[in-house]
């Protein structure tokens, strides 16, 4: 049994008509700047789809990340579907929307992250890919994954490798996949 006011019971009852601060670009630099730790940042690129947004979140969450990216045009918003399916999570994870989404990687290299995207296309696969230090992988919109741009303005590009008849994943379950990789190999586990 469950003890009120715990913080799981808490979450799977959030409010939903509480306001959550969705924050810019300045904010999240201002959030990089004050922190010690190597950040783990998730950017989704273009996600339109609010059940596949909260997942992320509820993934990000879980993994500890420290913050969620998305761009302010053709992306689905922190809409009352996706806090339901975040479970709470939107209301623990930082959320930011920018305006452009590539000159925000330019930036989050110049703070000394490296941009690591997701194709089906890249030679490395996720399990070759360096994911220590500071980070920001970036997941591409359901179907169209990440867009031209997006993907010349990553350090690196890796695969999640596919040994079945389906060519891809939900963008929120790679988002898992490659999260816990990332976390695996932070905490120094290579096994």
């Amino acid at each position: 049994m469950r003890k009120k006011g715990t913080g799981r019971d808490r979450n799977s009852h959030a409010d939903l008509s509480a306001e959550i601060k969705v924050g810019n670009e300045d904010d999240l630099f201002n959030l990089l700047e004050k922190s010690s730790a190597a950040p783990l940042i998730l950017v989704l690129d273009q996600v339109q789809d609010p059940h596949n947004l909260g997942a992320c979140l509820r993934t990000a969450d879980g993994a500890g990340v420290d913050a969620v990216v998305i761009p302010r045009d053709r992306s689905v918003t922190l809409t009352e579907t996706v806090r339901r399916v975040a479970a709470g999570a939107a209301e623990s994870v930082k959320l930011f929307q920018v305006t452009n989404l590539a000159r925000m990687l330019e930036g989050l290299k110049s703070a000394g992250l490296w941009i690591v995207g997701t194709t089906d296309r890249a030679e490395t696969d996720i399990y070759s890919a360096k994911l220590v230090g500071p980070i920001a992988l970036v997941l591409g919109a359901e179907g169209k994954g990440l867009r031209r741009l997006t993907a010349e303005k990553c350090d690196f590009l890796m695969k999640i490798p596919m040994r079945g008849s389906v060519d891809c994943l939900n963008v929120s379950v790679s988002a898992g996949i490659c999260l816990y990789e990332a976390v695996r190999q932070r905490s120094g586990d290579h096994s």
